[in-house]
């Protein structure tokens, strides 16, 4: 099972900085690089509603699951 992040692609879709975001939602930079890049563990359900917010999307915009099966 994997969670891939496809914060990328939805920021790219809204013409949005990795600046722009960490300001409008409230954490650093490196936080949200780290999240955009899929280097995190787990997001906090407050992170994930201020990123939807500002970015004016749902969470299954931002997150996709892929069964091992699929990706093997």
């Amino acid at each position: 099972m994997a969670i891939i992040l496809r914060l990328d692609r939805v920021m790219a879709d809204r013409k949005m900085s990795l600046n722009e975001l960490s300001e409008k939602v409230g954490i650093s930079n490196v936080n949200l690089s780290n999240l955009k890049t899929g280097k995190v563990k787990a997001i906090r359900f407050s992170t994930l509603d201020a990123i939807c917010k500002v970015l004016e999307c749902q969470p299954g915009d931002i997150l996709e699951y892929q069964d091992d099966k699929q990706t093997a």
